[in-house]
């Protein structure tokens, strides 16, 4: 008799090992899970303020450029235009000063007439500070 309590105490002490063996793997898998949930939770919210500031420096950008070129159109409005960057203007602005070659022909002078009648200006065919002060905004930008 005492051989078989024997040998059902250690099977019963093994089978206790086993088990609690198996809660501790349990129970250390859970912490593992846990930990990486937290880590997951600290790279969400580090991405998210990367975001933010990458929003935030698109904006600075597209300010920084917007005032450049302000500053360009203001610039262009004040000195005094290059035949051929009239007949670039006037392209943009949907008028035919016919070939971009920087000569002020018939042509041009014509598409300068039209651009200031259509706008109240004198047409006179001379590009002054009024004329080029409307038609530089045309230089980069295409008419809608």
């Amino acid at each position: 008799m005492e051989k078989k309590t024997l040998k059902l105490f250690i099977l019963l002490l093994v089978s206790s090992l086993f088990t609690l063996t198996g809660c501790a793997t349990l129970r250390r898998k859970e912490l593992t899970q846990q930990e990486l949930r937290n880590q997951i939770q600290v790279l969400e919210q580090e991405l998210r303020k990367k975001d933010e500031e990458i929003s935030s420096l698109k904006a600075l950008l597209e300010q920084k450029q917007q005032s450049q070129l302000t500053k360009t159109y203001s610039l262009e409005a004040k000195s005094r235009p290059s035949v051929k960057q009239i007949q670039i203007a006037l392209k943009n602005a949907g008028y035919n000063p016919g070939p971009i070659d920087g000569k002020m022909g018939k042509q041009t002078r014509q598409a300068i007439k039209a651009f200031q009648k259509a706008n109240g200006l004198v047409p006179d065919g001379r590009v002054g500070k009024k004329t080029w002060s409307i038609l530089s905004k045309y230089l980069y930008q295409k008419e809608k």
